[in-house]
């Protein structure tokens, strides 16, 4: 026979110790729980609870609630209607904790962000790469031409005519290299800017202030083209003035040559700043000596006049430098974020 759970509870004996119940005594759940065999299970325990207790039904009383301060009247029910709204809610009733599906925000204090570098800046990287890989092809299609160039760089011609025609493609590569100059030093002055003027600016974008930086460049290696333009047609003839600007096509085409490892060594190296600013300060220099020399070979060589090609390469050459430092550290003053 299948044995179930269910135990019909039969009357216990009253123990030694306790005294007879009293007729129409209502049982105890301990009393029932008593009555059971030693090892009942808990499903037959709850059987036995369930056979002899039975639920009433719950009757909520109708009185008013008085329970409120003394002095102010009984509270009124949530269920009218007329009740104002924030009546009905309680203080904490908007608070996020008790509402998961809201949106709480952030709690606690914020951490510090991630300062800008530009290791990580996948923009930076992208460029770089492509600088690299146009000009090792530009190079590589055109080594005979800078072959040229570097030969003739040096040589002392005897007329006034071009002593080197370049073709339509080789002007091409040198408007690429420099225009990759312009690219390089704004990066050198962005990277000069976070270290010594500021990180946080009111720019939106980081690249809004290296584009500002590359314009100014761009303007500076054009209008220090014109103004060599119009000082040296007027003085020297046209035809010195298309041999300078050929060579000086030339050394600003090297220099950003020269510039490319060192804007690796900042960017993936940790170069530091000084190590950085030594190396393109000695950059810089090589350059302006080569400015200097070639300048001296095509306007000045003829001339004993040492203090006119002094004057001349301070006034087209030191001093619009200069000036554009002067406006690189102004504008970055100008656009960090003071605290």
């Amino acid at each position: 026979m299948r044995q179930t759970d269910t135990i019909a509870p039969q009357p216990a004996a009253p123990a030694a110790d306790t005294a007879p119940r009293a007729a129409g005594h209502e049982l105890k759940p301990y009393e029932v729980l008593r009555a059971l065999p030693e090892g009942a299970t808990p499903a037959q325990q709850d059987s036995a609870i369930q056979a002899v207790f039975h639920p009433k039904p719950v009757r909520y009383s109708s009185r008013p609630d008085t329970l409120h301060l003394p002095g102010h009247g009984p509270g009124k029910s949530l269920d009218d209607v007329s009740l104002p709204e924030c009546y009905r809610e309680g203080f904490f009733a908007r608070d996020t904790l008790f509402h998961p599906e809201l949106d709480g925000g952030r709690y606690g204090v914020a951490g510090d962000p991630v300062p800008q570098t530009m290791r990580a800046d996948n923009v930076v990287t992208l460029v770089l790469l492509a600088c690299f890989i146009i000009a090792m092809t530009a190079i590589s299609r055109s080594r005979r031409f800078i072959a040229r160039q570097a030969k003739s760089f040096f040589y002392a011609p005897r007329g006034e005519e071009p002593s080197i025609t370049e073709t339509s493609g080789e002007v091409r590569f040198q408007a690429f290299l420099v225009l990759q100059t312009c690219l390089l030093f704004s990066l050198l002055q962005y990277s000069y800017t976070l270290n010594y003027i500021g990180t946080t600016f009111v720019l939106d974008s980081p690249y809004q202030l290296m584009a500002i930086y590359l314009a100014y460049f761009v303007a500076y290696f054009m209008l220090r083209g014109l103004l060599y333009t119009a000082v040296n047609t007027t003085f020297f003839g046209w035809r010195r003035n298309l041999l300078w600007l050929k060579s000086l096509l030339f050394v600003t085409s090297v220099e950003g040559v020269l510039l490319f490892p060192v804007v690796l060594l900042m960017v993936y190296f940790d170069l530091s700043p000084h190590g950085v600013a030594y190396s393109v300060l000695f950059i810089l220099i090589i350059v302006k000596i080569l400015t200097f020399y070639k300048c001296y070979i095509i306007f000045f060589r003829g001339l004993n006049g040492f203090l006119q090609i002094i004057l001349y390469f301070c006034a087209l050459e030191t001093a619009p430098l200069a000036t554009l430092w002067g406006a690189l550290v102004i504008t970055g003053n100008y656009l960090k974020i003071n605290f």
